[in-house]
């Protein structure tokens, strides 16, 4: 089967993407590292000994780029649906997210550790009905911060993507109920015609 003139300019665009050649020469399994690099320069999410969980960690960027900031003394904890291939000094579990028996598996690997930074990158299976892939999208944000709030330490900090549209404005209020302060992040490496933002949210209030 030939490919379509959309596929083949994708293919093109990713190719020759700066982000690409540069995860390519600095190790990193994906471009998207670099939208957590430019977060983390500017609001230190990750420091030295800090324990993270980044859910929907496939294929890995994320974790590498936390256990070089959080280094030895670090933990990391990953989910994903999707296999992710071993880094070392992460704990990788690979489940749905949404079932509860993974989560519990998730919490029991933490071992009752309360979590400085919790990073979610997740996002759903497409449909390509738009309207049914924001609200899983919505739903995963939602879980996502669920979970930022009950394991979070008072200073710990929540990262998740969210996909402008329905129920953007509804999950941010829901963002702000949980936290003091909550901030919009649009990472150069975000392609500016994709709807993702990165919703920070920092100062857990007291349940």
């Amino acid at each position: 089967m030939k490919r379509n003139k959309t596929s083949k300019a994708w293919l093109h665009e990713h190719l020759n993407d700066p982000y690409v050649l540069r995860a390519q020469a600095d190790g990193y399994r994906a471009r998207a590292a670099y939208k957590l690099i430019e977060i983390d320069e500017r609001d230190h999410l990750l420091r030295s000994g800090a324990v993270v969980v980044d859910l929907g960690a496939a294929p890995g960027s994320w974790c590498q780029v936390a256990v070089k900031r959080c280094g030895a003394s670090g933990r990391v904890f990953a989910l994903d649906i999707l296999p992710v291939e071993p880094i070392a000094g992460v704990d990788i579990l690979q489940g749905d997210f949404t079932e509860d028996e993974v989560l519990a598996e998730l919490e029991g690997r933490l071992g009752g550790a309360r979590v400085d930074a919790v990073l979610s990158d997740m996002a759903p299976n497409l449909s390509g009905v738009a309207t049914v892939d924001q609200a899983r999208s919505i739903h995963l944000c939602e879980l996502a911060l669920d979970f930022a709030a009950r394991h979070l330490k008072p200073s710990g900090q929540f990262v998740v993507k969210v996909f402008q549209g329905e129920g953007f404005m509804e999950f941010r209020k829901a963002v702000e109920a949980v936290f003091g302060s909550v901030q919009v992040r649009k990472p150069k490496a975000s392609r500016d015609r994709s709807a993702e933002v990165y919703l920070l949210g920092k100062g857990l209030k007291a349940r």
